[in-house]
This record gives structure tokens, C-alpha cells and sequence, in this order.
């Protein structure tokens, strides 16, 4: 674990590099125009193992009312090597706001784990990706 360095707003975190991560936790068609316009709009913060992405938290914020979590993706062959706390805690510690989540069936004690409480529910209409 000595070797994984943290960044935030790191320039090396392109939609590429994103999506290769992207891909091995959560396979899928993705246009790559739509990542780096998404990845504009959030604080992204990043996990590399030398030169490979192994895990990302983006932080989507008003800056001032608001902060939410879109997803943290870390990839599965790094899993359960505290790489998630440690994004987590960085996520905390550059958001502007409180941030506020919706955690995927499961993985809720992961976030009571880092002090997150259950607050309101939460409600999804999906749109088909484009």
C-alpha cells in the first residue's frame, strides 16, 4: 500500500483513464465526450497505483448548500485495502458542504463506518443513457 498516492483534481485523471477504471468496476457503454463533461463538473479525486487508476470519489457541490457523492469506484483486485476509507476521507475533508449519499443495497455499513448516519430517502426516476 506503500505505493498508492492520492490526488485531487489531479490533471492525469482524463475520461480515458476514468473510464478504464469505470469499466472494471462497472462494465459498460460510455461515451467519452459525456465522462470528461461530467468530470468538469465535480471535485474528482483519485487513487493511482503508479501509473493505474485503482479508485475515484467525485464530489458534485454547489459550494455552499449542497454536496453529493456520485459514485466511489474502486477497482475489485484493490478492494478491501482501505483505498475507499481513504477516498472517503479526502471527500470529506474537500468538499465546501456536508455531503450527502445514497448507498447501493449493502454497502451501507461502509459509510456508518465512516460516520455517515441514515437521513432522508432517496427517491430515483432513470433516464436511458445516451
Amino acid at each position: 500500500m506503500d505505493n498508492i498516492r492520492y490526488s485531487i483534481n489531479d490533471d492525469q485523471l482524463d475520461a480515458s483513464t476514468y473510464l478504464s477504471l469505470v469499466q472494471r468496476v462497472w462494465p459498460g457503454n460510455y461515451q467519452i465526450n459525456k465522462t470528461s463533461e461530467a468530470l468538469r463538473q465535480t471535485i474528482n479525486i483519485a487513487a493511482w497505483d503508479g501509473t493505474l487508476l485503482i479508485g475515484t470519489v467525485r464530489i458534485l457541490t454547489d459550494g455552499y448548500y449542497f454536496g453529493t457523492i456520485p459514485e466511489i469506484l474502486v477497482d475489485p483486485e484493490y478492494q478491501n485495502r482501505g483505498i475507499g476509507r481513504r477516498l472517503m476521507e479526502l471527500a470529506w475533508e474537500s468538499a465546501p458542504t456536508s455531503i450527502f449519499l445514497g448507498a447501493q443495497p449493502g454497502n451501507e455499513g461502509f459509510f456508518e463506518k465512516m460516520g455517515f448516519t441514515r437521513g432522508l430517502t432517496s427517491y430515483q426516476k432513470k433516464k436511458p443513457r445516451t
